[in-house]
Formats: C-alpha cells, sequence, structure tokens
C-alpha cells in the first residue's frame, strides 16, 4: 500500500508545482505588461511628457511625434521603439536614461529629430545612430559623457543639421570626432569645463548657419582653448554666440582676435560679466572689423562706464546694437552714455530692453544721428522723462521710424501722441502695456503712422483719438466691449483678451483682411456676422465661451474645413463649446447635432404635415370602416344604458311584465309612414274578426309603439328610442332602402342591435319586415350581427299580391304573439 501512495503524492505534488509555475509564469507576465500611452491628438503628435513611465510605453505604431521627456525612463531596449517607421520626432530629454540598447533605434527610419539632453549617459554609442540616415536633429546636452568616443558617433548622420552637444562633464574635443558632419544650420556646444581641444576640430563644418559656445571655463583659465574653438568657427556670415564668458582683464579679451581676423559681422554676448577695462580692450581688439550687429544680453557690468580710453576706435560699420537684462552693481556711480558718442552716432537700430533706464538725456539722444529703430521697452520710463528723451518738440530723431516704449510707467496718451507728432517719417508705435486708462476724444499722430500697439492698456471705450492712417492697431488685453470707429484702410485688427459680447461691425473697416478676436465673451457667431466685412481672409475667434447652437456649429465646421470664404486660422482646437451642458468641453469640429434641434421649424411642418397627413389618411380609412359611426354608437350606448340603470334603480321590484307596455316597437323611414299607417296600424290595433264572424285570439288588437305618437316630448330622442324598445316585448324593422338611408331608423336599428346582443332578450325579439326586395348585402356591413341574423332568421316579405296579405298579417300576428304555428 506504501508505493501507490508514494505515487499518489508525488503526482499531486508535480501538480502542485505545474499549477504554482503557470500562475507564477502569469503574474510575471501581468507584472511587466509593457505601459501604455494613448495621449495622441488628430495630427498623430503623442505627448506622453511627466507620467512617471519607468519605460517606454506602448504607442500606436502610426504616430508621427512621441514625446516621451521628464519621466523615469531610465533605460531604452532594442524592442521598445519596434514598429515605430513613420516616427518623426522622438522626445527623451529629462528622463535620467542611462543605457540605450545599441539597436534601440534602428527601426525609427523615419525619424528626423532626436533629443537625449539632460539624461545619464556616460558614453556615446556610434551604432545608435548608424540607421538614423533621415534624422535632422540631434540634441545631446548636459549628460556626464567627457568624451564623444570613437568611431566617430555622427559618421551616418549625412542630413544632419542641427547638432547640439557637449556639458559639464566634456572635457576633450578631439579632430575627427565630428566626422560625417559638413554642414550645420545650428551648433551649439557646451564645454564649459573643456581642457583639451584639437585646432581644426570644429573647422572643417561649412556652411556653418548659427553657432552657440558656452565657454566659461577656457576664458577664465585657457583662453588659447577659447581662441583656437572661435577661430574654427568664425565666417564673416555665420552669427557666433558666446555664453557663460566673464570679461575681466585683457587677457580674457584675447579669444576674440580670432574672430576679428575672420572680419565677422555678428556677435552676441550672453550671460556675460564685464568690466570697464575689458569693454575698452574689446573695442579695441574689434577696432576696424566690419561687425553690423552686437548683441549683449544678461549683462552685469562691474564697473562705472569709463569708456572713453577707446574713442579713437572705428566702428562705423555697428548698425545694430542691442541690450537686454543689464545689471549695473553700482549704479549711483554709473556714468552716462555721452561719452559714447563715437559708439551711437552710426547704429540705426539700438535696443536697450530691461535695464533700469528711467531717462535718456536729450544730449543723448542728439548723438544717435543715424537712429531709425529705437527700443527702450520694460524699462523706467514715465510720461515726463519720455519728454526729456525725446527732446519735447526739438527736432531730434527726425529719421525715426520705429518707436517702443512699451512696459513702461506711462500714463498719458495725449502727451505721447503730442511728442511723435514732429517725427514725419514714423510707422511704427508700440506703447503696449502701460498704465493708460483713458483715451482722450482727439489726438495729434504723424501722418505716416501705419502700425499701433496699445495692447494690455485698461481701455474701456475707444475715442476718434486713433489716427485714421492705420493698417495695423492692437488693442488686446483692454476692458472694450465694443469697437465702432471708421478707420478705412485698417488691414489687421487685434482685439484679443477683451469683453466683446459680438463681433465688431466690419462696415468700419471696408479693408480689413485679419481680425484676431480671442478669449473675449463672445457666445457665438455666424455668416450674418461675417456679411459686412468685404475684405476678411483670416479670423482667430477661438478660447471663447461658444454656445454651440446649430447655426454656429455648421458655420465652424464649414470654415475649419475650408469650405467657407474666410480661413480660422487658429485652429479647431480654439473652438471648445461651453453650452449647453451635455456638449460641454467638446471641440465644435466634433459636435453632431440632431435634424431635430437643427431644423425645429422643418421639422416641426414636416410633422405637422406627416400627421396631417396621416391624420386624414386614418380618418378616410375609419370613415370607410365606419369606424367613427361604432364610436359615436358605444357612446350613446354607455349613456343610455347608464339612464336605464338609474332609472330600473328608482323602479320598485316589480315583475318584468309589470314593465312592457307594448307589444311592438316599430323602427321604419319617414318615407314609409304610409305604410305603417295605412296597412300596418289599422290591421294590427283595430280588432278584426276572422272569416267566420268570431274573433278569435290571434286577431286580438296589438299595441304598437310608434315615434310619431309614443315618444316622450322633450326627452332625448336616444332615450325615447331606448325605452320604447325596453317597454316593448317585440321590435319590428320595416325594411327597405328607405330604412337603410335613414339616420334615425340606424339609431333605432343600432340600439336595438345593442339590446339584443346585450343580454335583455333573445333573437326572437326582433322582427323584420322587407317592404321591397332587399338582401342582406344591401344593410350596411357595420351591423354585421344584423347581417347575420337575416342570414339565420326568417323574416317577413310583403306581398305585393293582395292574396297573399291575408297569410302575411297571419305570420306577423303570431310571430309578435310568439305562437309557433
Amino acid at each position: 500500500m506504501r508505493r501507490p501512495t508514494s505515487c499518489s503524492s508525488s503526482l499531486l505534488f508535480i501538480l502542485v508545482l505545474l499549477f504554482l509555475s503557470e500562475s507564477w509564469g502569469q503574474r510575471l507576465n501581468t507584472d511587466n505588461k509593457k505601459p501604455s500611452c494613448d495621449h495622441c491628438n488628430q495630427q498623430l503628435f503623442c505627448n506622453c511628457s511627466h507620467n512617471g513611465f519607468t519605460s517606454v510605453p506602448s504607442v500606436t505604431g502610426s504616430a508621427l511625434s512621441l514625446d516621451l521627456s521628464f519621466n523615469k525612463i531610465t533605460a531604452v531596449t532594442n524592442d521598445d521603439l519596434t514598429g515605430h517607421t513613420q516616427l518623426k520626432v522622438l522626445d527623451l530629454h529629462g528622463n535620467g536614461l542611462a543605457e540605450i540598447h545599441p539597436s534601440a533605434f534602428d527601426s525609427l527610419w523615419s525619424l528626423e529629430q532626436l533629443d537625449l539632453s539632460y539624461n545619464q549617459l556616460t558614453m556615446l554609442n556610434y551604432k545608435w545612430f548608424s540607421k538614423l540616415e533621415a534624422l535632422q536633429q540631434l540634441n545631446l546636452l548636459n549628460n556626464p559623457y567627457s568624451y564623444l568616443g570613437s568611431p566617430p558617433v555622427f559618421g551616418a548622420l549625412v542630413r544632419l543639421r542641427k547638432l547640439a552637444l557637449g556639458g559639464p562633464s566634456l572635457n576633450e574635443l578631439r579632430r575627427g570626432d565630428l566626422s560625417g558632419v559638413t554642414q550645420l544650420e545650428e551648433l551649439t556646444v557646451h564645454a564649459n569645463n573643456l581642457t583639451s581641444y584639437d585646432a581644426g576640430t570644429l573647422a572643417h563644418i561649412w556652411p556653418l548657419g548659427h553657432v552657440t559656445l558656452s565657454l566659461h571655463g577656457p576664458f577664465l583659465t585657457n583662453v588659447t582653448l577659447a581662441g583656437a574653438m572661435i577661430d574654427d568657427v568664425s565666417y564673416p556670415e555665420t552669427p557666433i554666440i558666446l555664453k557663460d564668458i566673464h570679461l575681466i582683464g585683457v587677457q580674457s579679451v584675447q579669444p576674440f582676435s580670432k574672430a576679428a581676423k575672420r572680419r565677422i559681422r555678428y556677435l552676441t554676448l550672453h550671460n556675460v560679466s564685464v568690466s570697464d577695462e575689458a569693454i575698452v580692450d574689446l573695442l579695441v581688439v574689434l577696432d576696424g572689423v566690419p561687425l553690423t550687429k552686437l548683441t549683449i544680453e544678461d549683462v552685469t557690468l562691474t564697473g562705472e562706464g569709463w569708456w572713453e580710453k577707446a574713442s579713437k576706435t572705428d566702428h562705423k560699420s555697428i548698425d545694430e546694437f542691442h541690450i537686454r537684462n543689464v545689471v549695473i552693481l553700482d549704479v549711483y556711480k554709473f556714468t552716462s552714455l555721452l561719452q559714447l558718442g563715437f559708439l551711437l552716432e552710426y547704429p540705426r537700430r539700438v535696443s536697450v530692453i530691461n535695464a533700469k533706464v528711467f531717462v535718456m538725456p536729450c544730449l543723448t539722444s542728439h548723438l544717435l544721428k543715424n537712429l531709425q529703430y529705437l527700443d527702450l521697452s520694460d524699462n523706467l520710463l514715465t510720461d515726463l522723462t519720455l519728454v526729456e528723451t525725446l527732446c519735447g518738440t526739438t527736432q531730434t530723431l527726425m529719421d525715426i521710424r520705429v518707436l517702443n516704449f512699451s512696459g513702461n510707467a506711462l500714463k498719458s496718451l495725449s502727451t505721447v501722441s503730442r511728442l511723435v507728432t514732429k517725427f514725419s517719417k514714423l510707422t511704427h508705435l508700440d506703447i503696449s502695456r502701460t498704465g493708460y486708462s483713458f483715451m482722450p476724444s482727439s489726438c495729434p499722430w504723424p501722418s505716416t503712422l501705419r502700425f499701433l500697439n496699445i495692447s494690455g492698456a485698461k481701455f474701456t471705450a475707444i475715442t476718434p483719438c486713433l489716427p485714421k492712417t492705420l493698417e495695423v492697431l492692437d488693442l488686446s488685453n483692454n476692458n472694450l466691449k465694443d469697437f465702432t470707429l471708421l478707420l478705412p484702410v485698417l488691414r489687421e485688427l487685434y482685439l484679443s483678451g477683451n469683453k466683446f459680447l459680438r463681433l465688431p461691425s466690419g462696415l468700419s473697416f471696408p479693408n480689413l483682411q485679419t481680425l484676431t478676436i480671442q478669449s473675449n465673451t463672445l457666445n457665438m457667431f455666424g455668416k450674418t456676422d461675417l456679411q459686412s466685412y468685404q475684405r476678411l481672409e483670416n479670423l482667430q475667434a477661438g478660447q471663447n465661451k461658444f454656445v454651440c447652437s446649430c447655426d454656429f456649429v455648421s458655420f465652424v465646421q464649414l470654415e475649419l474645413r475650408g469650405g467657407g470664404g474666410i480661413e480660422l486660422t487658429d485652429g479647431v482646437d480654439s473652438y471648445i463649446c461651453d453650452s449647453p451642458f451635455y456638449l460641454q468641453g467638446q471641440p465644435v469640429d466634433q459636435v453632431r447635432l440632431s435634424v431635430v434641434m437643427c431644423h425645429q421649424v422643418l421639422f416641426v411642418s414636416v410633422s405637422c404635415g406627416l400627421a396631417l397627413f396621416v391624420a386624414i389618411l386614418l380618418s378616410v380609412v375609419l370613415w370607410r370602416i365606419h369606424a367613427f359611426w361604432y364610436l359615436k354608437m358605444i357612446w350613446a350606448w354607455l349613456k343610455t344604458k347608464r339612464n336605464s340603470r338609474q332609472r330600473q334603480q328608482r323602479r320598485d321590484k316589480a315583475d318584468t311584465e309589470a314593465l312592457i307596455s307594448f307589444d311592438a316597437f316599430v323602427s321604419y323611414s319617414e318615407r314609409d309612414a304610409g305604410w305603417v299607417e295605412n296597412f300596418l296600424v289599422p290591421e294590427l290595433e283595430e280588432p278584426s274578426e276572422s272569416s267566420s264572424g268570431t274573433r278569435s285570439a290571434s286577431h286580438q288588437p296589438l299595441t304598437l309603439c310608434l315615434h310619431k305618437r309614443d315618444f316622450l316630448p322633450g326627452q332625448w330622442i336616444v332615450d325615447n328610442i331606448m325605452n320604447a324598445i325596453e317597454r316593448s316585448r317585440r321590435t319590428v324593422f320595416i325594411l327597405s332602402e328607405n330604412f337603410v338611408q335613414s339616420d334615425w331608423c340606424r339609431y333605432e336599428l343600432d340600439f336595438s342591435h345593442f339590446w339584443l346582443f346585450d343580454g335583455h332578450a333573445t333573437g326572437e325579439a326582433a322582427i323584420l319586415i322587407l317592404l321591397e326586395p332587399l338582401s342582406k348585402d344591401d344593410v350596411p356591413k357595420r351591423f354585421y350581427k344584423l347581417r347575420k341574423l337575416m342570414s339565420s332568421t326568417t323574416y317577413l316579405e310583403w306581398p305585393q299580391e293582395d292574396e297573399k296579405r291575408e297569410e302575411f298579417w297571419r305570420s306577423l300576428r303570431n310571430a309578435l304573439r310568439g305562437n309557433d304555428n
């Protein structure tokens, strides 16, 4: 017995193991199930960023753009991206990505943009990019790799046009590292900690469109290295941006001498700290260089502005000078710009943005002899200091064409209009983001003014202060509710961020081509609202709280499909339903409204017409089958029956025979009254003798109920009929063509019909007399029981021969008395 027991136990143990292994396998499959992301729009752009994914999620294989940034993806396996042959954009930056399988990107044949920046890639593998022949943009910034690697990483990227590389750990660049990269539109190199650079590493890239170099460390410790890099990328037509540099003394400026020799024309210094000595040395180094545009952004001035030592340098070629975001460490010791007259007299375009400028002295303005463009936005100018800056009514800056005073503390529109009136060449004026709240009734303006921006103010109404010469007007982000001013040559009008309830009338803008009125309080608009716009081509009216009515939805869908004459250029995502509630949040282009809602008048008209047709058709059918007659009879019968019951309750419990007053109720047509009165009544009611001269029982007079004689005056005719039938032993129907055509005969026949078949009498209670030949087919079909009665019951026919009439009367008397003989 032990052996079988042992076998059974072993078998059971194996089954348990199999079950557990299967369960564990299913659990492992569940635990290892690939996450999915379905945040894809109609353009197949999938935004899966900031979702906490730890691995590449499953996305539709037809995706064109995939954003996986700012997740927690630390590795990309060889099959994570398999099947995405149509993908053009892949963004993996900000993931902490440390490992990429060599063939992870092999299936991305169509990929054009790849972002691997801000990850933890300690080395670059050329195999990643070996199959990406369509790649045009590659970002490898801020990863902890210290060198680019060998063989050359970018050798297969024959179409590469934008390349960004480097980071805090990059310490060497060797000749040949960028082999295969022959031309670039943009090159960005973060080399703040670079310690080794082979001259010529970047020199073979040509043409080179735009270069950005971050060289904090080299400028401080190895100016030769910095000079070599600058020299490799310096071309007359290549704009150069140098970031994160400190210019302290003569030595720190030496790298610019390489660029000066290459006669560069465009130079930008970004995030730079500079002393007075360095500025002077830089101007000396660039002396005679055909530099046409000098831009300095995020600059910290550590000196006091004593730059007159460079006054003899030649910088006549500088056409544009832009400085933005200036910090002056000792602003109270900083001198004016008067000593820079040797620089200020040449530029035609000058921008001093966010530099805490509260005034530009009139003497400085006089130095700007060739100035055509002046941008003093985001400073501390007031109405009073603006008068000093523009020298009041003095003939200064007479060549100016563009003025930008946006973001300053200006409050008087009349002041600025009066100050700019003297500029006979002024075409553009930007005074947005100021403190204007009142618009005077009239304002002087130069006749040449075409573009005016007063957005971001506090206007509540528009007046004729605005010039009639405007072609572009921006009044966005005010508190306007209406616009009725005539502007005959206006081509573009921007009214976003106001409180418009409806579109302004197009009659005020006969030449308007572009209207932007987003983020207002518009509920809807349609074709009728736009009919007054004669030349409108582009409309941006999204981001409003739309009531999705039928007209509005159909109009917007037509315009979004390009079926109308006006193009909604802000896209389908800007038009969202706010009401009715069941459509709230739905894009207008996806709304489908029912015919009942959209064509109520037509629907009601068609429904009523159809209902009327059905009613007429039904009426005809009911008339054909005598349904109205049946209903009328039932109603009359019910009412009469109720009255009969009430009368019955008032009667005593006398014998039923005591209620009988007549031997027969005679129902006949008025046209047959002659026969009834001349033949029937005399024969039945008057005493008669038999042929033997004696009066037999069969010749006893009978009592007949006739409507002319026995109906009670003033009582409802139907009640009279019912009373007559109830109080008579028999009902005699005088049938003829006249009877069939008589309405009252029908009533009498009908009620007799109901009385007979309501359990009050038997079929023998009805006696049929045919005055003329009449078949059952001549009786109306609605009296189907009577027709049946004629088929099953013997009826009497009035004989035309006199000799047969005696037999007729005898048979009738017997029938009335109930005799069988």
